[in-house]
């Protein structure tokens, strides 16, 4: 029987996680691999904590599975640092290159490939569409994983902000307290707004997030479709359950014979604007009609 270990980056409890698993491991049935059946899955739930992510990496590495699952940037290193020859297949990671888990995109190189969170120049757009939403806004705190460079996405966010005249200000985080303090130190002067990149932290205590942003009065812009459905104002990104479907198609290859080192770092081809309008009335914010959304949450 194969083995494959899975890190994820949120909590077992959470049903967001739940489901990004979920989704694996029926694309990998799809395929032929039947849990308990042909192959072993063993899943360690890291729930953005980074000590977690250490503990997991050692214990799944430690069972010498045919291959591992990398739910995003954050459970990377804690990998890495542990294996350079079991194959890694990695989803939602913004900048595999500039982190060092690949030599390119179109040729990873060692164990390691997978699917890339964004094309950098998209997040440039999380600035616009909050400037769009708040015409006022002059500040913008981005709330980073501090674990991980997020440098390319970073960068498409201030050159954004330099062509329509609004401060960025870069804030990395680990943990509720990092955030609460970031947000709460950040509010205490007006026309602000927040950016949350996608991370473990962020998906982590995306509940706190949108809370603080409620209380505080702040415009916020999220990365997936499921902050906006948790009362966040704006989500603007690619699916999250897709890449994990794509993920066991590589699974499958590598399983088969195919090395990580020649399979293509992919990113994702779509991504979907959602506004929750229950949150936006709250704000006080009007919706330009201009903003034309996949979904509005009312």
């Amino acid at each position: 029987m194969r083995r494959i270990g899975v890190l994820m980056n949120l909590a077992a409890d959470d049903k967001e996680g739940q489901a990004r698993l979920d989704a694996f491991v029926q694309a990998l049935s799809d395929l032929g691999w039947k849990n308990a059946n042909n192959v072993q899955i063993d899943t360690c739930w890291g729930a953005g904590d980074t000590n977690r992510f250490h503990q997991c990496a050692a214990d799944l590495v430690a069972l010498a599975p045919d291959i591992i699952l990398a739910a995003s940037a954050s459970t990377m290193d804690p990998l890495l640092n542990r294996t350079r020859s079991i194959p890694i297949v990695f989803t939602q990671v913004p900048d595999p290159v500039g982190s060092g888990y690949v030599k390119s995109l179109a040729r990873p190189g060692g164990n390691v490939t997978g699917f890339t969170q964004f094309d950098f120049s998209m997040a440039g757009k999380w600035l616009g569409l909050l400037k769009t939403i708040e015409p006022n806004l002059t500040r913008a705190i981005v709330l980073r994983d501090v674990d991980t460079t997020g440098a390319g996405q970073f960068g498409a966010i201030q050159t954004a902000a330099r062509s329509i005249g609004v401060e960025v200000i870069p804030t990395g985080v680990r943990n509720r307290s990092d955030i609460e303090n970031a947000v709460t130190d950040f509010a205490r002067f007006p026309k602000g707004g927040l950016i949350v990149t996608g991370s473990a932290p962020a998906a982590a205590h995306r509940d706190l997030i949108i809370t603080l942003a409620g209380r505080h009065r702040l415009p916020a812009i999220y990365p997936f479709r499921y902050f906006a459905h948790s009362g966040g104002l704006l989500s603007y990104g690619p699916t999250t359950i897709d890449p994990y479907m794509r993920a066991a198609g590589y699974v499958d290859r590598i399983l088969k014979g195919e090395k990580p080192a020649n399979l293509p770092v992919q990113a994702p081809t779509r991504y979907e604007l959602v506004i929750n309008m229950k949150t936006a009335r709250a704000l006080g914010l009007e919706v330009p009609r201009t903003l034309l959304a996949d979904e509005v949450i009312e």
